[in-house]
């Protein structure tokens, strides 16, 4: 008998979760001790489906344990939304950055089992609006709260990105400080806009044998050293060696600058320490970092980061993280059934078919309607 038979659609979707490994963490750490119901493992599965179907509170969580398939998936048939609020709040925000950093691990094995060059890394941060009356923690300007959200993306091909690193702070905290935490790889490839421009940080990056790509200021001051030659069908419109910076405030290291126009026809120019390529790939190199604003506006589309389900900083990560592993688990279901669907399709097809056995949901992939065994 198929073993998708034996289980549903959700089933198979959280399958990739290492419940072993999770329990250990959860028995480390001593999360569950005086738990009777709601287990770490059940509101993991709870926050999942409340993730993947939109909830906006937990009392909609609470009202959803009518449906006897989702009682049967958590073990028990209700739970009351203050004890959803005192688990959302007590559960250590670090199992939850594992379980997300275990599902990575799994999505690499397919990426890098394929042999690929260096990887492409994408940087950037968003910033999560959020009450100031309520989130007086997060506190940024007089009048605004918020939580930033600094995510790596690897850039795997134009139909599949995926989060590999993530941190999150109040919003108040600069991109720049962060850039350190997640540069971390000698044979990656990192692109990032100019809220990341640091020419003491670009000289660093480059004697530590960093790759980078980055969108320069319109105010850079710049002092050239070489102008490259360029091929008479290059879109590209000039690629210098410079120094940047003022006498004062100069990079210690040479640097290639390469300018070119977007499809509105402003001029935009691009550092890179990378003198081995060639300049339409440098530029198409940045040009890829459209992945992760795209991913950005996936998330606040399609998982629920709008409305936050606590107030405290804990509650606040707990969400966050649990928005990365429901993407994480699209990936991984997508990259197993070597599926060129898009993930939004995906997701549908999954809310369709929750609770119906798993081949119901495999079956669409291939867009042929099998025979029930």
């Amino acid at each position: 008998m198929d073993k998708n038979t034996l289980i549903s659609s959700f089933g198979k979707w959280v399958s990739p979760i290492n419940i072993q490994k999770l329990s250990e963490q959860v028995k480390e750490l001593k999360q569950d001790y005086y738990t009777k119901k709601l287990t770490t493992e059940a509101y993991i599965k709870l926050l999942l489906v409340a993730q993947l179907l939109e909830f906006t509170s937990l009392e909609e969580m609470s009202d959803a344990l009518v449906d006897e398939d989702l009682q049967k998936a958590l073990g028990f048939e209700s739970i009351s939304a203050s004890q959803l609020s005192r688990k959302n709040n007590q559960i250590n925000p670090l199992i939850l950055a594992n379980l997300f950093l275990d599902l990575v691990w799994k999505i690499q094995r397919y990426h890098y089992q394929n042999g690929k060059n260096m990887p492409l890394k994408i940087i950037d941060s968003s910033t999560l609006p959020l009450n100031l009356t309520h989130y007086k923690w997060a506190k940024f300007r007089k009048t605004k709260a918020g939580v930033k959200l600094h995510l790596r993306l690897v850039f795997m091909d134009k139909d599949t990105v995926y989060p590999e690193k993530a941190v999150i702070t109040t919003a108040k905290e600069h991109d720049r400080n962060q850039l350190e935490v997640l540069v971390d790889d000698q044979e990656a490839m990192y692109v990032f806009d100019r809220g990341y421009v640091d020419y003491e940080r670009f000289d660093r990056m480059t004697d530590d044998g960093y790759f980078f790509v980055s969108r320069l200021k319109k105010n850079a001051v710049i002092r050239e050293v070489y102008t490259f030659s360029l091929p008479d069908d290059c879109h590209v419109l000039s690629d210098k060696m410079v120094y940047i910076g003022t006498t004062q405030n100069r990079t210690e290291n040479v640097f290639r600058l390469l300018e070119v126009t977007d499809t509105k026809g402003n001029l935009l120019r691009f550092i890179t320490n990378r003198f081995d390529l060639k300049p339409e790939e440098i530029s198409d190199i940045y040009r890829s970092r459209w992945a992760i604003e795209l991913f950005f506006k996936w998330l606040k589309q399609h998982v629920e980061i709008k409305h936050f389900y606590g107030m405290s900083e804990t509650a606040i990560q707990n969400q966050i993280f649990l928005a990365l592993i429901t993407y994480c688990l699209h990936v991984l279901i997508q990259l197993e059934m070597k599926s060129k669907k898009s993930l939004l399709r995906i997701t549908r097809w999954l809310k369709r078919s929750l609770w119906k056995p798993a081949y119901v949901w495999l079956r669409k992939f291939d867009g042929r309607a099998r025979a029930s065994p």
